[in-house]
């Protein structure tokens, strides 16, 4: 019997996960292109089983020379085994049909490199169909197009298994009876769908770059799948589009101050106080390459306002001409896309501007009552003028924070206030 040693074990148990995340969407990709999006469940199974005959077998006879060809192999075999076994399907079709089952069960399960990417992209589009919510659209990006478990897209969304489970299979079936197709759609329907699938990924980046979520792997992970996914599309010269591109320039210089927003504890650290030697300089230079193939045409999306911003705060020293600038991106991207996270961010540019009186008047109007990060800024405006209220702010940010290192921050700002008399 063949024994496997302990250092085996252990890259076993290291290979898999990291295998499942990479190649699992992959394989549930081309297989639901090859029999259809109503058997999306089929093609799940086929690729989870994939997997576990994967730990068993590995488990006793060591890792193969190629995992991943060894992945592919089974999950086509796998496929085909299916195919030949599937009675029930058998019975009920009529004979004229039953004679063309043996050229389907022939026909091969592509998994060639460019196979992958382009039903990859196809299941894109599918998925971030209208017909189904946003929240349901990350959630099955999550799961067929990342990779992720649904313990992991349950954390990312702050909820639990069965929410999670029953969002998904709702998504599904919706999607079966609209009988949505795994095409890659002509050029104006790219045109017309193109928007909520860049919103998808927008999301899907924002809930691992602003998440609450402690979890800091998973958020780095949610930014890096949507960076993956935003790729796919800019390298598709169909889909190779300014907002794609411009998107994805946003993204790159925001995860270029990864390193830097937090310390070695975890805990957020404000941009004023970032480490710009942690910044990193490859990401800056491909956020600004793809800033620059986003400048074609006539479209000005929200990507581009936002992706000229990220620049701006890439760039150091500050300077009043800098905050300048900015502040007047600000201004044009509220005109086109309000949201409370633009305008908060905008009435700090503001006080970088024209100082903090301006800003704590603009702040005052706005009674964001709810939200967390209204009262850190106006503690952070009155922090110097009026330490008093700076204080009551923070206080109350503090009983709005969710996440615990959020909550160490709060406290210490608090603490590190002037003594009041």
């Amino acid at each position: 019997m063949h024994c496997v040693s302990t250092s085996q074990v252990m890259q076993q148990q290291e290979i898999i996960p990291h295998l499942f995340r990479t190649e699992y969407r992959k394989i549930v990709s081309v297989l639901c292109r090859h029999f259809g999006f109503d058997q999306i469940a089929v093609a799940e199974d086929l690729a989870s089983d994939t997997f576990a005959t994967a730990a068993q077998t590995w488990g006793i006879k060591g890792l193969p020379p190629n995992p991943t060809a060894w992945l592919y192999t089974v999950a086509k075999n796998k496929a085909k085994n299916y195919l030949q076994r599937d009675m029930v399907f058998n019975n009920k079709i009529s004979p004229e049909i039953q004679n063309t089952i043996p050229q389907f069960y022939e026909t091969d399960i592509d998994l060639s490199p460019q196979n992958i990417n382009d039903s990859q992209l196809r299941m894109m589009f599918a998925i971030c169909h209208p017909s189904i919510s946003t929240e349901a659209q990350i959630g099955l990006s999550l799961r067929i197009l990342c990779g992720f478990g649904i313990d992991e897209i349950a954390d990312a969304f702050l909820s639990n298994k069965e929410t999670i489970n029953k969002r998904l299979y709702r998504a599904k079936e919706k999607l079966r009876e609209e009988k949505v197709s795994i095409d890659l759609p002509d050029d104006k329907q790219i045109d017309e769908r193109l928007a909520p699938v860049l919103t998808t990924i927008y999301l899907l980046f924002n809930e691992g770059y602003y998440s609450i979520n402690t979890n800091t792997t998973l958020r780095k992970d949610l930014c890096l799948e949507a960076m993956r996914l935003c790729t796919m599309l800019v390298e598709n010269p169909r889909t190779n589009k300014p907002p794609v591109n411009a998107l994805l320039s946003l993204m790159c210089f925001h995860a270029s101050r990864f390193e830097a927003r937090t310390n070695k504890n975890g805990e957020p650290v404000l941009y004023d106080d970032q480490d710009i030697s942690l910044w990193d300089t490859d990401l800056i230079s491909k956020g600004a390459y793809f800033l620059n193939c986003s400048a074609t045409g006539a479209e000005l999306s929200k990507y581009h306002l936002e992706a000229t911003i990220a620049y701006w705060r890439t760039q150091k020293p500050d300077t009043p001409e800098k905050w300048q600038i900015v502040l007047g991106l600000y201004d044009q991207l509220l005109a086109l896309s309000y949201s409370p996270v633009a305008i908060l961010n905008r009435i700090y540019v503001l006080s970088k501007v024209n100082g903090k009186e301006p800003a704590i008047i603009e702040a005052e109007k706005l009674y964001l009552t709810n939200d967390q990060f209204y009262y850190t800024l106006l503690g952070e405006l009155y922090t110097g003028i009026d330490n008093q209220k700076a204080k009551q702010n923070f206080e109350q940010a503090l009983s709005l924070a969710k996440a615990d290192t959020d909550k160490i921050v709060l406290r210490r700002k608090i603490e590190n206030l002037p003594s009041f008399y």
